[in-house]
């Protein structure tokens, strides 16, 4: 079956027209925590863990925020794997702020990472044609488990080699985040001017 380029109508999720808001809120924190990786020279495990922990925390928050922005309901398939991506992102980036340690943060960051990236992949893939995020949460997906499954292989290299793989992967995301966000604001910009014409 081939899927339509263009979301259809009849099918397509209706986006709240601030859903700009959340994406690009995801996209600076990616940058911020990517940008901090890539000048801090010799981080200390208990400042690797709390970066890290909050990098996790905050992504998980704006991922629940934007579930209902997004055009799924909360209580659809799709909603609760959005939500659960968000709360494990939430539950581990606590746990990795709180308990520090090169091991604690490669595994649990990695587990974090691999358990949203193949949610938002699963979204982006059932969701093709329907939202206006599928092909963003397919790419993003791809990143997170890419990172997660670089992570435990740097482990025993330090704090410095994790954050570095960690904020790889933000930046990337960030980026992607940033150009879908602005996509999403103009198109509603567009929309309103139609509305008021």
């Amino acid at each position: 079956m081939t899927l339509p380029e263009a979301p259809d109508a009849s099918t397509a999720l209706p986006a709240a027209a601030d859903l700009w808001k959340p994406v690009l809120v995801r996209a600076a924190v990616a940058l911020a925590f990517g940008a901090l990786t890539v000048f801090w020279g010799s981080p200390p495990p208990a400042a690797m863990g709390w970066a890290g922990g909050l990098y996790l925390l905050a992504t998980g928050v704006v991922l629940l925020w934007s579930v209902d922005k997004t055009g799924l309901r909360p209580a659809s398939p799709a909603g609760k794997i959005l939500s659960a991506a968000g709360a494990v992102l939430t539950g581990t980036g606590a746990a990795v702020g709180l308990i520090s340690g090169s091991l604690v943060f490669g595994v649990l960051a990695a587990v974090g990472l691999g358990l949203a990236g193949a949610a938002e992949l699963y979204l982006g893939v059932t969701s093709r044609g329907r939202s206006v995020l599928a092909g963003d949460w397919m790419a993003s997906g791809a990143v997170g488990l890419g990172t997660a499954g670089l992570l435990p292989f740097f482990i025993d290299l330090g704090p410095h080699a994790l954050l570095g793989v960690a904020g790889g992967g933000a930046i990337i995301s960030g980026v992607l985040w940033v150009l879908a966000g602005l996509t999403l604001r103009h198109d509603a910009q567009a929309v309103s001017a139609k509305a008021v014409n």
